[in-house]
């Protein structure tokens, strides 16, 4: 059975903007460039003009032998996690032309496998080739092209990444070019990192979350300054920022500091008497904005409108020189007549509402407090108005212990009662990244290294 590789790119000036795809066929036994196909396709996305280069490309390699077995490899970490079944697909505009994508060969003769764009260089000329047709009002002509001869020429050494400390875009790059530039090698000496994590405990979270999506300042130093193996390992594993989806937007998660409510473990919720922070939530929140400040990556701090996460968010905010904004859909579960007791109060004076309250989320707590699922639908309208507000920034949230873990199960797609198996302490630092194409990725949860 013949081995066909499929390189596809595409490419969008304006996003949307004047778009077009390329993608070589090319015979995996000899390396023969089998065929070449581009066209310029009007005003489109870069994953719209993505898919229809994988489109064209897997139509020619049937042209050529149905029953081949296909290799594609693609810089466009979007389309191969979605190809592959590994992300969902969520925008309306990718599902028809994943499904098209998928019925030109029977799954099980294809593969998929992303590249970094320093090795899709043919695919890229062709779709860049397409595009400057189309502004000339012309078709792209395989006669004309220069791709293949172009793509084999040596580009130069590609610069440095540069960025401020713990830019995360800048940390991404420069893992992506350590791959680029150390493909193939391997380091038998070093393990491979474990890229899962099962544990929900606070010392795994620290162990796993160890590269943040803000890349704070020691990810950074690790990162210039490992070994050309250990760069390679560590961006299959970390370099999880894409060039194709673009910055993504990061919500750092802040719990407050201690109030004298927190060490005696009391219900304190947004209907009850709204503590202010101790002398030690004081100190957390000093050491918060210490750490932040060090990061360099905050751009922004949204705080709950409680008392004791606005004193919070003020501490750190000033240390950063940011202004404070509040938003309301931050506030913490209105625990109703639980306010104030202890969990073992509660379930002496409550038994039967506490038992519903901790097998059905649409339990509220006695007395008509609000219910996890009403926190989830609050929670989730906030975090798409501030996701629409902050596109591709940083920004600090200062909030709760219920709202925080709603936020990280959403982005994980989590059960509700995966609430009860997160640990958050007080003054600890959580972070998830929300991506273009609407998939969210948490990069740290309960970390509290700074209090330390």
């Amino acid at each position: 059975m013949r081995e066909f590789i499929v390189e596809a790119d595409g490419g969008s000036r304006g996003n949307p903007g004047p778009a077009g795809y390329g993608a070589v066929v090319i015979d995996a036994a000899t390396g023969e460039t089998l065929a070449e196909t581009a066209e310029y396709i009007g005003v489109a996305t870069n994953n719209v003009a993505e898919y229809r280069g994988l489109q064209a490309g897997l139509k020619a390699a049937r042209a050529l032998d149905p029953a081949a077995r296909i290799r594609v490899r693609m810089d466009s970490k979007l389309v191969v996690e979605q190809m592959s079944g590994r992300w969902k697909i969520k925008h309306p505009d990718m599902k028809p032309l994943a499904r098209e994508a998928a019925a030109v060969f029977p799954p099980s003769q294809v593969t998929y496998e992303w590249i970094p764009r320093e090795q899709n260089k043919h695919a890229d000329r062709l779709a860049n080739e397409a595009m400057d047709a189309g502004k000339r009002g012309e078709r792209w002509s395989p006669s004309t092209s220069t791709a293949e001869l172009s793509a084999r020429t040596p580009a130069p050494a590609a610069p440095e990444p540069t960025g401020p400390p713990g830019d995360a875009a800048a940390g991404a790059a420069r893992a992506r070019a350590a791959l680029a530039g150390g493909r193939g090698a391997t380091s038998p000496a070093a393990p491979e990192p474990d890229g899962t994590a099962a544990h929900t405990d606070e010392r795994a979270a620290r162990d796993v979350a160890s590269v943040p999506a803000e890349a704070d300042v020691r990810g950074a130093r690790d990162v210039a300054s490992a070994s050309a193996d250990a760069d390679v390992r560590a961006a299959r594993n970390v370099a999880s920022v894409p060039a194709d989806l673009g910055a993504p937007t990061t919500f750092v998660l802040l719990r407050h500091g201690e109030t004298p409510l927190t060490p005696q473990k009391r219900f304190s919720g947004s209907g009850g008497s709204d503590p202010a922070l101790s002398d030690v939530g004081r100190r957390q929140a000093e050491l918060v904005g210490a750490a932040l400040a060090v990061r360099g990556t905050i751009q922004a701090v949204v705080s709950s409108p409680l008392a004791r996460c606005r004193e919070t968010a003020g501490i750190v905010a000033a240390r950063l020189g940011i202004e404070v904004s509040v938003e309301e859909g931050l506030r913490e579960t209105d625990f109703g007549a639980w306010e104030g007791l202890t969990f073992g109060e509660v379930r002496e004076r409550h038994p039967e509402d506490m038992n519903a309250w901790l097998t059905d989320p649409e339990a509220e707590p006695t007395g008509g407090g609000e219910s996890f699922a009403a926190v989830a639908r609050r929670v989730a309208t906030t975090r798409d108005k501030l996701l629409a507000a902050y596109a591709g920034r940083t920004v600090l949230l200062v909030s709760h212990v219920t709202p925080i873990k709603t936020l990280v199960r959403l982005a994980l797609d989590a059960p509700p009662q995966s609430l009860f198996r997160m640990e958050l302490s007080a003054a600890s630092v959580s972070a998830v990244a929300y991506y273009a194409d609407g998939n969210a990725s948490v990069r740290l949860l309960n970390d509290t290294s700074h209090l330390r």
